[in-house]
């Protein structure tokens, strides 16, 4: 990777990380989930925002505090999320795990992962991977308890 790309994917990194997208928890949610690493104590709730229909997510918003990279994954996936069926956001969630588990090997598709690409350098550190998954696992658990009809 070139030193200005690594640049370009810091600087997002940290842009997100100062500036986090959609937090703040808000009410109604259709689900909760709160995930908790306890290697380096970053911590993070998700609440999903179901559309009238009760058939798309059309928001996710978030609390949490840890490392920048945690930050800026739960932000970039707050971006990810508006208007997708939950089967689709459980198919981007395991394309960004595949991802996460590559090493490096996998630049990751940013058509349908969009700006959270970023954080596939941290791919090749397992401390960071367990920091970049926190809220795509909070999102993971979330849907699990999404009422049957969603």
């Amino acid at each position: 990777m070139s030193d200005e790309l690594q640049d370009l994917y810091r600087e997002t990194i940290m842009d997100h990380a100062r500036a986090p997208h959609h937090f703040g928890l808000r009410e109604p949610a259709a689900a909760e989930s709160h995930q908790l690493n306890p290697t380096c104590g970053d911590e993070v709730t998700v609440r999903l925002h179901l559309s009238p229909s009760g058939d798309r997510v059309e928001s996710l918003s978030w609390e949490g505090h840890g490392c920048a990279i945690s930050q800026a994954s739960a932000s970039l996936l707050s971006d990810l999320v508006h208007d997708l069926e939950p089967a689709e956001l459980t198919e981007r969630i395991g394309l960004f795990r595949d991802m996460m588990r590559s090493r490096g090997e996998i630049a990751g598709d940013d058509e349908l992962l969009g700006d959270a690409v970023v954080l596939s350098g941290a791919s090749r550190y397992l401390a960071r991977v367990k920091c970049a998954m926190l809220s795509w696992v909070a999102v993971e658990d979330a849907l699990a308890k999404l009422p049957q009809a969603a």
